[in-house]
């Protein structure tokens, strides 16, 4: 067959394919609605999944990539049914005590401990009856990635006075104050005490860092003096020193904690130390659930939409039988009908995979707009979408093509 034979036998099926949706416009759209589903599962997910990847990096990039972490006990899916199934429960609690003496080591830049409690905050009439109150100790900018403009940070004095003063961020601010009152220099009500604002925090919101959301921060001391709430969970954030690896700064930390908690050798450490790169497990391990499950979902709807094209294109096929032994009588051979139908089907599917990708470029946009999450569709989601209808169509429209291809011309002709 020559180009312009295909190229006309292609723009001969398309006609027909819309023509058979017009005349049965419910079969044609439960079709298509099946296919789009699907799709739209697929295309949403991996936007969302390809901008929390950018986010990730960015995380990563604003922290430091040798940044580590330490908690008392795991992170991740850790179940604690009783005491015996959970021995981490029995560890110590981190110290200021540890976080200062391991502050003073060579190898590290800087250490910040960090503690997270919830409290209601109000300015003149505005009420934010509940946000996260995070509580640092004074060099927590050595490990932070954010931005303090206009304001500064919390002094050694003001924590160890704990004196009431506070920073805010983007979303606190925008919930307190509005667009145009500059925070610095205001004074804010927490839990029903005065707090002076100090410095306007900002940073890059993510999907590790939280989102976006109101937050403020308050100099340790004056969290554990001021607020109910015990040091058991405070966690450390430690940066290397400029020229040491994150490894050999991970063993000095472990040396000095497993020293001064005086664990003998072979002893089971009475804290966990988390990597970037342990977070970024617990972090696939998370989406790889979410995104088998959606995977499952964009399945069965091309599923249902690939039965809905073999129902249409057998009844395309029954009320086209005298049509086909025509053309089989004028020399139409049996691979010109299967190709026929075959575009048919193609085009069906592609209806119903561009409704899904344009629902999933809504979704994706909405993502964006409403969360911290960048979600962009990336190119792969593209080529992706044009092989499922592609593939959709020719699994499904090969039964009825096939059908269709092997008419008896004779039969055909007769056929009423």
């Amino acid at each position: 067959m020559s180009f312009w034979a295909r190229a006309s036998s292609v723009t001969e099926g398309v006609t027909i394919a819309l023509d058979a949706l017009r005349s049965n416009k419910v079969r044609a759209g439960l079709t298509i609605l099946g296919i789009a589903v699907g799709v739209f599962a697929v295309v949403t997910m991996a936007a969302a999944i390809h901008g929390l990847n950018d986010s990730v990096a960015k995380d990563i990039e604003s922290a430091g990539a040798t940044t580590f972490f330490v908690f008392r006990g795991p992170i991740g899916f850790n179940t604690c049914e009783d005491n015996e199934n959970c021995e981490w429960i029995h560890n110590p609690p981190l110290t200021l005590a540890e976080a200062t003496a391991l502050g003073r080591l060579p190898s590290l830049a800087g250490v910040t401990a960090e503690l997270d409690f919830a409290a209601s905050f109000k300015y003149a009439d505005r009420v934010l009856p509940a946000a996260q109150l995070t509580a640092y100790t004074p060099d927590w900018t050595r490990t932070d990635g954010g931005e303090i403009d206009p304001g500064r940070s919390f002094t050694i004095h003001e924590n160890d006075a704990g004196a009431h003063v506070v920073l805010i961020n983007d979303k606190m601010k925008e919930r307190l104050f509005g667009t145009e009152i500059d925070p610095v220099g205001k004074t804010i009500t927490i839990n029903n005490s005065p707090y002076e604002v100090i410095g306007f925090y900002h940073y890059h919101p993510s999907f590790i860092s939280g989102g976006e959301r109101a937050l403020a921060i308050i100099p340790m001391q004056t969290l554990l003096r001021n607020f109910a709430i015990s040091p058991w969970y405070i966690q450390l954030t430690i940066k290397p020193a400029t020229g040491v690896s994150r490894d050999d700064a991970i063993d000095d930390v472990t040396a000095y904690l497993r020293g001064a908690r005086q664990l003998r050798p072979g002893a089971a450490s009475t804290f966990h130390i988390i990597t970037q790169d342990r977070l970024f497990d617990v972090y696939n391990s998370v989406f790889r659930v979410i995104f088998g499950v959606m995977l499952g979902l964009s399945a069965v709807g091309l599923l249902v939409g690939g039965v809905g094209v073999v129902g249409i294109m057998m009844i395309s096929v029954t009320e086209r039988t005298r049509e086909i032994g025509v053309r089989k009588a004028l020399g139409a051979t049996k691979l010109v009908i299967l190709w026929q139908f075959l575009i048919e089907a193609v085009t069906l599917t592609s209806i119903g995979v561009a409704v899904g990708f344009a629902l999933g470029w809504g979704a994706s946009a909405l993502i964006k707009a409403l969360s911290p999450i960048p979600a962009s569709i990336p190119p792969l989601a593209i080529v992706g979408a044009v092989g499922a209808s592609i593939i959709t169509g020719v699994i499904f429209g090969i039964i009825p093509a096939f059908r269709a291809a092997r008419l008896d011309p004779v039969v055909a002709l007769r056929y009423e």
